[in-house]
Parts: structure tokens; sequence; C-alpha cells
């Protein structure tokens, strides 16, 4: 399944127009963002709020992940200060799947922001989390956060825009998104073989793992006859059909 390294801002320094600053408002909006991964079999993990973003490069090129998504706010140039909005998100010129997530972040969030005129996927040639990680990244500039209106844009609209961006990566990845509900546990029950643990919600999926009959099993998520299944670290999707709550 799917594993993405999750990298809310770090500039705790960047204040907010009125009150807050980048890192409190970044990471907010990751919170919102867990849960939606997690129902849709996304795994993640969060990078460390004490390092800076070195250190969040090191850390996801440490391991595997196949998304390296960084959160941010943007703010104007000292004379434009207060007077610019927008969305930008930016990708790797050279990676055609990170101007390929760029543009479906970007696209989707046209859909929310007040201003879709101005929600674009640009391309970098500065900025580290997007050209220094071994994972596709994309870094989400999402609106001037120095300008009043996009400051109460981002803060009115925290969980929208969590549930559009977990939807632009669920997009990316070719599977379905899942609204979030409570972590339940089930019981497998089968003629006596293991359940399988499959890629995607269909018979004809890849095999990655599978759950012994009698096994108890956490449930994430739910889809058209399929559960969004974790079983000793394998996520992944099972039929409904033979776990029962």
């Amino acid at each position: 399944m799917p594993k993405v390294f999750l990298s809310p801002s770090t500039q705790e320094w960047n204040q907010y127009a009125t009150n807050g600053n980048e890192e409190l408002y970044m990471n907010l909006l990751a919170d919102r963002i867990e849960p939606y991964l997690r129902s849709s079999g996304i795994a993640f993990v969060r990078n460390d709020p004490s390092r800076n973003v070195n250190g969040a490069i090191q850390d996801s090129n440490a391991a595997y992940y196949d998304v390296h998504l960084a959160l941010h706010s943007n703010a104007a140039p000292e004379h434009l200060a207060g007077r610019l909005r927008g969305i930008d998100i930016y990708f790797a010129p050279k990676s055609k799947d990170s101007e390929y997530l760029a543009n479906i972040i970007a696209n989707n969030l046209k859909s929310i922001y007040p201003l879709p005129d101005k929600v674009n996927a640009v391309p970098t040639a500065t900025l580290g989390e997007v050209l220094r990680t071994k994972a596709v990244a994309v870094l989400c500039e999402l609106g001037y956060h120095d300008n009043y209106a996009d400051e109460a844009w981002l803060k009115n609209n925290l969980d929208v825009i969590a549930r559009n961006i977990s939807r632009s990566l669920c997009d990316y990845f070719g599977i379905p998104f899942i609204s979030p509900t409570a972590v339940r546990w089930g019981t497998v029950i089968t003629d006596g073989s293991g359940l399988n643990i499959r890629q995607f919600p269909d018979i004809s999926s890849a095999v990655i793992g599978s759950i012994p009959n009698g096994e108890t099993v956490m449930i994430n998520g739910e889809t058209d006859g399929w559960y969004v299944v974790n079983y000793n670290g394998t996520t992944g999707y099972s039929s409904s059909e033979f776990i029962f709550i």
C-alpha cells in the first residue's frame, strides 16, 4: 500500500496576519489529514517538529516513501506584504510523477479556494524538500498567511482542505477515497483458510498478506464490500464477507 512522508512546516517564526503561525496551522492541518489517510489505506510517517527542513529531508530519505508531502503557507515579499493571494503547489521539473501529483492537488484545490484562477502547479529550482528527496515530492503553499482573507480561509477550512488533499493523494495512487470512521476490530471467519489482504479492492489484485482464520484484525475503512485492514503491520484490502464485527 502507498506510504507518505507527511511534512508540515516547522517555521514557527512565520507569524500569521492576526494570530498563530505557520508551524501551528500546518500541523493542525496535518492532524486532520491523518484520519483520511488511515481510512483510505495510506500509511504515513510524520516529520519531527524539532528538526528543520534538512532533518525532514534526511528522515524522508532514510526509508522508502511513495510521496513526500510538504505543507506550508506563504508570505509576500516585504514591499507586497498583505497584498498577495493564491496557492502554489511546487513540483520537481525533471519528475513527471511530481508534476502529475502537483497538478492533481492544484486542480482539486481549485474547487474549494475562493480564487481558483490563482491556484497553480509551479516548477521549483530551489526548494530542497521537492528536489532533494528520494520520494516523489511536492510542496504546498496553501495561501498567503500575511493576507487577512487567505488567513481566514485557511483557519476556517482546515478539515475541508485536509479532505481535498487526501482525496488528491488517493487520485494519484489510484485507490478509493474513504471518509474516516471509528477504528473497529473484526474476527476473520473462513472455511479454515487464511483471508487474503490485497493491494487494491479487487479480487484480481495482488495479494500482499494473509490473515489466519480466527484472528482479530484492525478495520480502518470500508468501500464496496471491502475493508481497509491492518494486520501485523500490513495494510490493504480484505473482503468484508469474511470479517465479522
